[in-house]
């Protein structure tokens, strides 16, 4: 009786190996990982696709271009500078304000931007404002999956 209990223990021992070679702690899940990037490309394609086919002028369309590329830069250079002061690296305090200022100027341009566009229904507005969230979101926690997945390799 006990034979086969440690064969059952040396199974579950070889079960519980198999998944720290697929997933090391503190590293995200391939799902989320995964969800993280489909969210990203879902957000950004659908704000780029909607600019596409908007019915606004040239360089309207260039400044909500220009604002998303600024919020998801400001976006990740905030998670990164956040992260680094959590983590004990140094950052210096002018780069860790830039980035806050950074961010709040991006959504602000894109407030200010899409309350007064004539050109835009209401029901576009919204469109374009809920793709800008999801693709400043979506772009930290990729951020953040990314730095997680090299902090457990390099602990190896």
């Amino acid at each position: 009786m006990s034979e086969e209990r440690e064969s059952l223990l040396d199974m579950e021992k070889e079960d519980d190996s198999n998944v720290e070679l697929e997933r090391r702690e503190g590293e995200p899940t391939s799902a989320f990982k995964g969800a993280s990037w489909a969210a990203l490309l879902i957000g950004v394609g659908s704000y780029f696709i909607g600019l596409f086919n908007a019915t606004m002028e040239l360089n309207e369309k260039g400044y909500y271009f220009a604002v998303l590329i600024f919020g998801l830069y400001a976006a990740v250079s905030l998670q990164k500078a956040v992260r680094d002061k959590e983590e004990g690296i140094p950052v210096t305090t002018i780069y860790y304000g830039i980035s806050w200022v950074a961010l709040i100027i991006s959504i602000l341009l894109i407030g200010i931007g899409l309350y007064n566009a004539g050109s835009i229904i209401l029901s576009e507005k919204g469109f374009f404002g809920m793709a800008f969230v999801l693709s400043l979101f979506a772009a930290v926690t990729v951020q953040k999956n990314i730095r997680d997945t090299q902090r457990v390799r390099e602990r190896e």
